[in-house]
């Protein structure tokens, strides 16, 4: 079970979550960028990279039976805080595509660069598979 945190007196934040509370199997995923299976570049363009990167790191989660709603905690690293502030409608379509409506707490670092060069974005993520009870 997740558990949302946001203080009464504190507007509620629209995309992403102040803080939340979690129990169960731990899962980290590293550092996911938008190419392919292959370790390839299939664009340029900052919104095609995401959406490459978000379902890379489903792929990932995926692999231990987690899903977006297990999502606690969302990192994106971007080299370009412009191409970001200018394009976040269609940013937050293809986040939704992807992960749903299910919004974790979330931090967004501009960077300098990525190891690979032509990434644009890099995401990482930490979810939490609830405890079944038996």
């Amino acid at each position: 079970m997740h558990t949302v945190l946001c203080p009464e007196e504190w507007a509620a934040p629209k995309g992403y979550a102040n803080g939340i509370a979690a129990r169960g199997l731990q899962i980290y995923v590293g550092g996911q960028i938008g190419w392919n299976s292959q370790q390839q570049f299939e664009s340029d363009d900052f919104i095609e990279q995401t959406r490459l990167a978000l379902s890379n790191v489903l792929t990932v989660l995926q692999c231990a039976g987690a899903e977006p709603q297990h999502m606690v905690r969302m990192t994106w690293y971007i080299t370009n805080r412009e191409m970001y502030q200018s394009r976040l409608k269609e940013l937050g379509a293809v986040y939704r595509e992807v992960m749903g409506r299910h919004f974790p707490a979330m931090t967004c670092i501009v960077v300098n660069g990525l190891v690979e060069t032509r990434a644009l974005v890099e995401i990482e993520v930490t979810a939490v598979l609830p405890e079944i009870d038996s």
